[in-house]
C-alpha cells in the first residue's frame, strides 16, 4: 500500500519531497521508480527485507519500507539520511537487485552519517554504490532501531565516476547449504577449499571434489554451547591432519574437535564470559603447537594456549589486547618488520578515544611483545573492525589498508620499511569503497597486483599503492573467499556461491604443511612467509587463520602471476625458522610444500662466518667474508627449537640470557643462509 506523507514547511524549498515508499516488494514493482531527489519515508510498517546488506543482523527487525529506482544511465549512486532535518533520528536501509522473491545484496548500511543529534552522535545513514542503466534497483529501510520512521532521504547520481569496466565478472548460483556461511577452508585434508556452514546441531560442509562440484554432508554435532555468531576460526590444532573450528560468541567459545577422520567433531566450551569479537589459530609463543586468540569486546583479549597434549588451556594475553574495557574487533597477525616472526594488528572499536585506539604489537622474538602503534604512526582512532594487510606495492613488506566501519574515511599505510608507517590515502584513490567490517587482502584478477575486498567493493591493485575501485560486481557485501572450483581464481560465498569467471592470467596456489612439535611448525604452516619470484619482481603472503572480521578464508596460499609463463622460485620460511625453496616450480596448479622437505640447518654450515669469544658468557661477535647487511640472525638449540631471533643491527649479538649448552646461529639476508656453531657458558 502507498503511504500518504504530509510535506512540511520545515523542509528547505530545494527539496522535492515524494511519496515514493510501499510495503513490499511487489508494490514498489509496480509503482513509478524515483529519480535523483530528495524523499520522505513515513511509518516504517511494510515486509521486512529479506536480508541485511550493511554487514548487520536482523535482530528486533519486524517492517520495512521498499523504494524502486531504475537508473536511466551508469551512475556511482549516493544514498543518505545524513541531513541535519533528521535530527535524532536512528536509520539503516539495504540496496537490492534481482527480481522479487531472489533478491541480491548491493549495498546499506547503519551509522555511516556524521549529522549529530541532541545526544552528540550520529546514527543517520549513508552509502555509495555503482548501478547500472536500466537495472531495477531496490532500496529498503528497516525499523532495527528505534526512533527510525518519518525521515528524509536523498538520493544522488554522479556520471563522472561511473563504473568502470571490470578484469573480472562473477556469477551467483545457490548450492544446497545450512546453516550460516562461514568458511571457505580444506576440511578433509586433500587441500581442496570446502564450504562450510554452520548451525547449533549442525556442520554442514560441502566437500569439493577433484572432478568439479561439491558432497554435501551434514555432520550432527552436540548443541553447541556458543554459536560463531561474531567470527569464526579454523586450524588443526591437535595436529591429526583434520582442521577444527573455533567459535566466536557474544558469550563465549566453543572449539569443534575433528577426529582422525575428520567425519565428526567433539564439543568443547570453557565457562569463560568472552564477549568475542575476530577470533585466530596462531602459535603466540611460537613452541611449535597452535594457539587461539579472541578479541574480547567489552574485557582484555583472551588466549587458549595449546599444552602439546592436544590441550587448550584458557590464559591472558601476554598484554596482547589488554584495554581494560576491551574494544578488540580485528586482530590480524603478520609479519609486518620481516624478521621472521610474528606480529600482530589490532583494529579497535567503540568507546572513547584511548579504547578505541589501533594497535600494533611487535613480537620481541623471545616471546613477548610491545605495543608500538604510535611509534608506527598506526594508533589510529577511526572506528575499525578490520584491516588488510599485504605487500600493495610489491616492494617486500606488508602494508595495510585500515578500513573504516562508520563515521570515517578508509586509510592506506605504506609500511617504511624501519617499523614506521607513511599514510598514502590522499594519492590511493579509495575515496570510493564501501564503508562495512570486512575488509580482505587477495589478488582477484591474478595479475600479480594485490587488491583488497571490502564490503561488496573490490579495490583492484595497481602494484603502486593506488586502486581502482569497482562496486558494481555481482558480490555479497560479507562473505568468505578462497577457491572452491580449483580453477585458480579466487571465489566469494555467503547465502549463494559466487564464482569469479577468470582471465587467461596465471596463477599459483601453495599449501603449507608443517611438522608439529618443539623444533617445527604447527601442521598448517600457520605464520609461515611465502615468498614468490618471477621476472617481474617478488610477491610475499603471510599463511593466516582469521583475517577481516567475522569469516574464515582459505589456508592455501595464492598469488596470481599476470602474463608471466614461470616461476623462479618459491621460498617459504615457516615459524620455526627453517626455511625451504622450491626452484622453477610448476605454474596453474596447487604446489605442496612439507616442512624441511628441502633444507636442514647442516646444509649451510659454513667456515667463513666466525663467531668469538666461542665459548662466549655473554656476547657474540661475528665477523664473515660475506656483507651481513639486512640479515636475520635466529639462534636454535640442539633439538632445533628456535630460542632467539631479530634483525642484526650490529656484528654483535647479546646471548646472555640463553642456559649453558650449545647451539646453532643462524643468518639470513637474501636468499644468502650461513649458520654456525657455538657454545654458551
Amino acid at each position: 500500500m502507498k503511504k500518504f506523507l504530509l510535506s512540511t514547511a520545515i523542509c528547505l524549498a530545494s527539496y522535492a519531497l515524494n511519496a515514493q515508499s510501499y510495503d513490499s516488494c511487489s508494490d514498489a514493482l509496480a509503482s513509478t521508480t524515483i529519480t535523483a531527489g530528495t524523499f520522505h519515508v513515513g511509518t516504517l510498517n511494510g515486509d521486512m527485507p529479506p536480508s541485511f546488506c550493511d554487514g548487520g543482523n536482523g535482530n528486533n527487525v519486524t517492517a520495512g519500507e521498499w523504494i524502486k529506482y531504475i537508473p536511466t544511465d551508469d551512475f556511482s549512486v549516493t544514498v543518505s539520511s545524513d541531513l541535519s532535518v533528521n535530527g535524532d533520528k536512528d536509520t539503516r536501509f539495504h540496496v537490492f537487485t534481482g527480481t522479487c522473491g531472489s533478491l541480491t545484496c548491493v549495498s546499506g548500511d547503519d551509522d555511516s552519517g556524521t549529522f549529530t543529534g541532541s545526544n552528540g552522535n550520529s546514527y543517520l545513514s549513508r552509502a555509495t554504490f555503482d548501478v547500472f542503466s536500466g537495472q531495477t534497483y531496490y532500496i529498503v529501510w528497516d525499523n532495527k532501531w528505534s526512533n527510525s520512521s518519518d525521515f528524509d532521504f536523498t538520493l544522488v547520481e554522479d556520471e563522472s565516476v561511473a563504473p568502470e569496466d571490470s578484469p573480472i565478472t562473477f556469477t551467483q548460483s545457490s548450492i544446497p547449504a545450512t546453516g550460516s556461511d562461514r568458511a571457505i577452508v580444506d576440511m578433509n585434508g586433500d587441500f581442496l577449499d570446502d564450504l562450510v556452514s554452520i548451525s547449533q546441531t549442525n556442520i554442514n560442509i560441502n566437500y569439493q571434489l577433484s572432478t568439479g562440484g561439491f558432497n554435501n554432508v551434514n555432520i550432527a554435532t552436540t548443541a553447541a554451547t556458543y554459536q560463531p555468531s561474531w567470527s569464526l576460526a579454523a586450524g588443526d590444532w591437535d595436529g591429526n591432519g583434520y582442521n577444527d573450528l573455533l567459535y566466536g560468541d557474544g558469550n563465549g567459545v566453543t572449539f569443534m574437535k575433528a577426529n582422525s577422520t575428520g567425519t565428526a567433531f567433539t564439543q568443547i566450551s570453557g565457562p569463560e564470559d568472552v564477549f568475542s569479537q575476530r577470533s585466530n589459530f596462531v602459535d603466540i609463543n611460537n613452541d611449535g603447537f597452535l594457539d587461539a586468540f579472541v578479541c574480547h569486546d567489552v574485557a582484555p583479549s583472551v588466549s587458549y594456549v595449546n599444552d602439546g597434549s592436544n590441550n587448550l588451556i584458557f590464559e591472558n594475553t601476554n598484554g596482547l589486547g589488554n584495554y581494560a574495557t576491551g574494544g578488540n574487533y580485528g586482530s590480524v597477525w603478520i609479519d609486518f618488520d620481516n624478521d621472521g616472526d610474528i606480529d600482530m594488528f589490532m583494529a579497535k572499536c567503540g568507546g572513547n578515544e584511548a579504547r578505541r585506539t589501533n594497535q600494533l604489537y611487535r613480537n620481541n622474538g623471545n616471546g613477548t611483545y610491545t605495543e608500538i602503534g604510535a611509534s608506527a604512526g598506526l594508533a589510529d582512532i577511526i572506528q575499525t573492525w578490520s584491516s588488510a594487510w599485504g605487500d600493495f606495492d610489491n616492494d617486500g613488506d606488508m602494508d595495510v589498508y585500515v578500513g573504516s566501519s562508520t563515521g570515517y574515511d578508509h586509510k592506506l599505510m605504506r609500511n617504511n620499511g624501519d617499523n614506521t608507517f607513511t599514510n598514502v590515502t590522499s594519492t590511493a584513490n579509495i575515496g570510493t569503497a564501501e564503508i562495512g567490517h570486512e575488509n580482505v587482502p587477495g589478488d582477484f584478477d591474478n595479475d600479480g597486483n594485490l587488491d583488497v575486498y571490502s564490503n561488496g567493493s573490490i579495490l583492484f591493485g595497481n602494484g603502486d599503492l593506488t586502486f581502482t575501485v569497482n562496486n558494481s560486481l555481482t558480490i555479497p557485501d560479507i562473505g568468505c573467499t578462497g577457491d572452491f572450483n580449483n580453477d585458480g581464481f579466487l571465489d566469494f560465498f555467503y547465502g549463494s556461491i559466487f564464482t569469479n569467471s577468470g582471465n587467461s592470467n596465471n596463477w599459483i596456489k601453495i599449501a603449507t604443511v608443517g611438522q608439529t612439535g618443539p623444533g617445527y611448525s604447527n601442521i598448517n604452516g600457520i605464520g609461515a612467509r611465502v615468498e614468490i619470484s618471477t621476472d617481474s619482481g617478488i610477491q610475499i603472503r603471510d599463511v593466516r587463520s582469521g583475517e577481516g572480521f567475522r569469516f574464515m578464508h582459505s589456508l592455501n596460499t595464492h598469488f596470481g602471476i599476470g602474463t608471466n609463463t614461470s616461476i623462479n622460485y618459491v621460498k617459504v620460511t615457516w615459524p620455526s625458522g627453517i626455511v625451504d625453496n622450491i626452484i622453477n616450480p610448476n605454474i596453474n596448479e596447487l604446489l605442496v610444500i612439507n616442512e624441511g622437505a628441502t633444507l636442514s640447518l647442516n646444509d649451510t654450515l659454513v667456515d667463513d662466518l666466525i663467531l668469538y669469544p666461542n665459548p662466549t658468557k655473554s656476547v657474540l661477535n661475528l665477523n664473515s667474508s660475506q656483507l651481513l647487511s639486512d640479515a636475520i640472525y635466529t639462534v636454535f638449540d640442539l633439538n632445533g627449537r628456535r630460542v632467539l631471533n631479530s634483525k642484526l643491527t650490529n656484528n654483535v649479538i647479546d646471548v646472555s640470557e640463553l642456559s649453558s649448552g650449545n647451539y646453532i646461529l643462524r643468518l639470513m639476508s637474501g636468499n644468502s643462509i650461513k649458520t654456525q656453531k657455538f657454545i654458551k657458558q
